[in-house]
């Protein structure tokens, strides 16, 4: 919860409530076993479903293992579908939990999720491919290939002019960071009104605000100029040229771009929730920002693409991109971004991976190339990123990877009392308060309407949770009278001033 203010992704305090039959659900997953059946892989599943663990251990301490049915109720979400790669093959698939929160429908590895970001690098493998056959240059100005609309040029593309790898890359200076879609009952604006902010679009006209590769600034924007370059170039539908490029291709067959998600597809939708458990109106979000945020997939597929990205760079298999082409993909180009993709570490270690969120769904999938594994994770929840980060410490236990290891802090000796200094109310946001409690000899932080944690200390002035990497650090005056702390999470901080 501490990371979801420093996000912005503060939500109303849940209820705890899981209807019986879902949970008699959650015990009784829904498995594809690719190859192999043995008890050898059967006690690695039940490692990894028992073995999720949070984000800081404390030093000394017994480790906490805990199971993913009990995290999903904790953490309410509804359903999780997870997809395994070893030996750059999918080794096991398994469905968990319920379509929708108050219904009995279970979620098999068939059951279609919205990928959010992870439409990203799908489309960018569909840019890239276009290169490839000489349709699209990385570094050409992009105007001179758009035909239906024209990124408006101002003081900032004087120099510098918007291409194709500063938008795949997030380095163009776009605006737009993401887009929250549209409900059941509201109208759905075309790209072109996406593009120039004009209603019924809810996001702000896609600019140049900044020096085309000037820094890194992600920007789902950059993407929905892409997706009109496409259009643009092969004057096809969006979803025709990702079905005809990527998606066929690598036998991604339960995967579309369509949006909104067509009648005969919906049967087989997870229904999207709030991070109290509720349904989305209407169960999910549009998303005409398609190669932002418009995948319909499943984790196997997403698998698959997974794979053909370790091969291809390999030269093992290039169904889509040649082996240059996929190593450009994932040569990161400002900071950890390669050409729509994450890229980081290096040798065994070396792996990429992306992460979405869209409204009630959150997923994740990594892939590491020299070890020929990975996993791709899908939820139909707000909440989903705490249960998918926690079930990737699990994997990376398992299948020993380094990188989603928990941290390790130690407990400072600190005298209780002086807890009192920091009890009260701190006001992070206008509508936000951070309430901090003493109970005995143990500290608790509160956000508005949200879950209280327990924060340990780490010295006498700074403290740490556990369930998620947050830390508070009390600030003083020279009185030695507590006026504020400071919040940091996800790289970011933010300042509390003491208000009661």
């Amino acid at each position: 919860m501490l990371k979801e203010i420093i996000s912005n992704r503060c939500h109303p305090g849940r209820s705890r409530i899981i209807p019986i039959i879902a949970l008699l659900i959650l015990t009784l997953p829904l498995l594809l076993f690719y190859g192999c059946t043995s008890d050898e892989l059967k006690g690695r599943i039940n490692r990894v479903e028992n073995g999720l663990l949070k984000a800081v251990l404390i030093k000394g301490q017994p480790v906490e293992k805990m199971s993913l049915a009990g995290r999903m109720e904790h953490h309410e979400v509804p359903a999780v579908s997870i997809a395994v790669i070893n030996d750059y093959k999918i080794q096991w698939a398994r469905g968990y939990g319920v379509v929708e929160a108050d219904g009995t429908e279970p979620v098999t590895p068939e059951t279609l999720f919205q990928a959010a970001s992870i439409s990203k690098p799908v489309a960018a493998m569909a840019a890239l491919h276009m290169v490839q056959q000489g349709l699209l240059d990385l570094d050409e100005d992009v105007n001179n290939k758009l035909v239906s609309w024209k990124l408006p040029e101002n003081e900032f593309t004087a120099e510098k002019k918007v291409t194709l790898r500063g938008l795949l890359s997030h380095s163009a200076g776009v605006t737009v960071r993401g887009f929250r879609g549209y409900a059941h009952d509201e109208e759905v604006p075309t790209l072109l009104q996406v593009l120039d902010g004009e209603k019924p679009a809810n996001s702000a006209p896609i600019r140049v605000d900044i020096a085309p590769d000037s820094q890194f600034r992600y920007a789902g924007g950059g993407y929905c100029i892409m997706q009109q370059l496409l259009i643009d170039v092969k004057d096809k539908s969006f979803p025709e040229i990702m079905n005809e490029t990527v998606l066929q291709p690598l036998g991604m067959t339960h995967s579309s771009f369509i949006q909104p998600l067509p009648e005969d597809r919906r049967a087989v939708a997870a229904t999207g929730h709030r991070s109290n458990a509720k349904p989305i109106k209407g169960k999910w979000h549009t998303y005409p920002e398609m190669a932002a945020a418009g995948l319909w997939t499943t984790p196997s597929d997403l698998a698959r693409f997974a794979i053909e990205l370790m091969l291809s760079r390999a030269g093992k298999s290039n169904k889509v991109l040649s082996q240059d082409m996929t190593n450009q993909m994932l040569t990161p180009q400002h900071d950890d971004y390669g050409l729509g993709i994450i890229v980081n570490g290096e040798g065994r270690n070396l792996h990429f991976a992306h992460s979405g969120g869209n409204q009630g769904f959150e997923c994740y999938f990594v892939a590491y190339p020299e070890r020929g594994q990975g996993v791709a994770i899908m939820t139909n929840s707000d909440n989903g990123y705490q249960l998918y980060s926690e079930i990737l410490r699990s994997m990376s236990a398992e299948y020993g990877w380094s990188d989603f290891s928990p941290k390790e802090k130690a407990l400072a000796k600190v005298n209780p009392e002086i807890y009192d200094l920091y009890v009260g109310e701190y006001q992070l946001a206008p509508e936000i308060l951070l309430t901090i409690t003493r109970e005995d000899s143990r500290l608790f932080a509160r956000p508005s309407e949200g879950d209280k944690v327990e924060i340990y200390p780490e010295s006498e002035t700074i403290f740490f949770a556990t369930e998620e990497d947050a830390q508070i650090t009390f600030v003083k005056n020279d009185q030695g009278e507590v006026t504020e702390l400071v919040l940091r999470a996800e790289g970011q901080q933010m300042t509390a001033k003491k208000i009661k």
